[in-house]
């Protein structure tokens, strides 16, 4: 088995609207679909990451908490890669959204910091330039 890349993230929401205004007019991803499954009182919006990838946002009516912290099991947080961390922490700052310090990985040297969606998931911004 070779896998190619990353398709998409699936994210469970618990205000649709709220997130979908997060994800399309803050973060300015592009909607590919939106479709509403009436038997389930569910939304699925598909969208687009650059041209490779993708986020799917379901609701879904009492969907569950998440169960604590980013060092719970199971996925951490979604780290986006960006070209200038600074700019793009202004960016979010001037939407209202806090946005942690920025920080070097320690690793790889690159420039890195976090901020939240409407549900409280960890989210990172992933600076490209520098070193690998």
């Amino acid at each position: 088995m070779r896998l190619n890349k990353i398709h998409h993230i699936a994210i469970i929401c618990s205000n649709y609207q709220e997130s979908k205004e997060f994800y399309v007019n803050i973060l300015n991803l592009k909607v590919i679909k939106e479709t509403y499954r009436e038997e389930r009182d569910s939304y699925k919006l598909d969208l687009a990451i650059g041209e490779h990838s993708q986020i799917e946002l379901f609701s879904f009516p009492n969907s569950p908490k998440r169960p604590s912290y980013p060092e719970a099991r199971g996925l951490r947080h979604l780290a986006f890669e960006v070209d200038d961390i600074e700019e793009a922490v202004k960016d979010l700052e001037k939407q209202g959204i806090a946005v942690e310090d920025v920080r070097i990985d320690e690793i790889t040297e690159k420039r890195f910091t976090f901020f939240k969606d409407p549900d409280e998931l960890p989210l990172e911004l992933y600076e490209r330039k520098g070193n690998n």
